[in-house]
């Protein structure tokens, strides 16, 4: 059980992930609801920091928050493709979710856009689908070109045909990610998904893994599988409520331990080091047997 201690270091989480991950010279990434601003987050100090937007039904909102990413020196723009609608989170359903009255989605307190209405299921849901516009396609990539510099990652992607597209779009980067496994049952892993992405995108792009990331060997098996790099969600949460920043930069720290360690036993002295001869997949189980 979290004690009320714990609760206050996740309520003032990405204040505390930011400056924890400027200390690990890694990149944090703040949602577009968060409860702390892009002004606030950047107001804890340097760092590199990526926004995550969700595109809301009225464009003119993207713009000033794209903008004001911009300004507050986020370098990417992680386009979330695949939240168009909510998945059935029944947890959510069941506990009626919403917002602690204390707290506000801040990036949008200013357009009166920062509560969550309540509601007999989930205040999450109805936000979503209230706010959220279903009719994103690949076109909104190119047309956020035309309202910002910042290279456009696109969040979501997990098959090939997607990577041509995202490639045929514009997109600077590809986030293999299934939304933490929330958006739909029997969803494959990303790892699972990850060469199949990595092989289409030809060195084109960087790819990388978000989800299912516990460990340092994790990270060198997607590494292996050609990730560029490798995002953090859960672990990130868990340390938070056990000691706030510190509880952070311990993982963080955990996880670079665990992956020095993994690359020594297994004979890598550098992150080049580190080929696909290293793993062995079901897929490869399957193709081997076949022989």
């Amino acid at each position: 059980m979290f004690s009320w201690r714990s609760l206050s270091a996740i309520y003032a989480g990405e204040l505390a992930t930011a400056r924890a991950a400027a200390s690990a010279g890694t990149i944090m990434t703040l949602s577009s609801w968060a409860t702390s601003s892009v002004e606030r987050v950047n107001s804890v100090g340097p760092g590199i920091r990526f926004f995550q937007l969700y595109v809301y039904k009225d464009r003119n909102i993207v713009r000033q928050l794209v903008k004001r990413a911009e300004m507050a020196g986020f370098k990417a723009i992680a386009l979330t493709v695949d939240t168009p609608r909510l998945g059935r989170r029944e947890a959510d359903i069941k506990n009626r979710f919403n917002l602690p009255p204390h707290l506000v989605l801040e990036n949008f307190a200013a357009l009166d856009l920062g509560k969550m209405d309540k509601t007999d299921d989930s205040g999450l849901a109805s936000y979503v689908a209230s706010q959220v516009d279903q009719s994103l396609c690949w076109e909104d990539v190119r047309w956020l070109q035309t309202i910002t510099s910042l290279p456009i990652l696109v969040k979501g992607v997990m098959t090939a045909e997607d990577t041509r597209i995202a490639i045929e779009y514009g997109a600077a980067g590809i986030i293999v990610s299934n939304h933490g496994a929330r958006q739909l049952d029997y969803v494959p892993a990303t790892i699972s998904c990850l060469e199949e992405v990595v092989r289409e995108a030809k060195g084109r792009l960087p790819v990388f893994l978000d989800g299912g990331v516990r460990r340092g060997t994790d990270v060198f098996k997607a590494l292996a599988l050609g990730a560029a790099g490798v995002f953090i969600g859960r672990p990130v949460l868990y340390s938070l409520a056990v000691d706030g920043e510190a509880g952070v930069r311990k993982v963080l720290q955990m996880l670079r331990d665990e992956l020095e360690l993994a690359m020594a036993l297994s004979g890598c002295p550098s992150l080049r080091d580190i080929t696909r001869a290293h793993v062995v997949t079901d897929g490869d189980r399957i193709r081997r047997a076949r022989l």
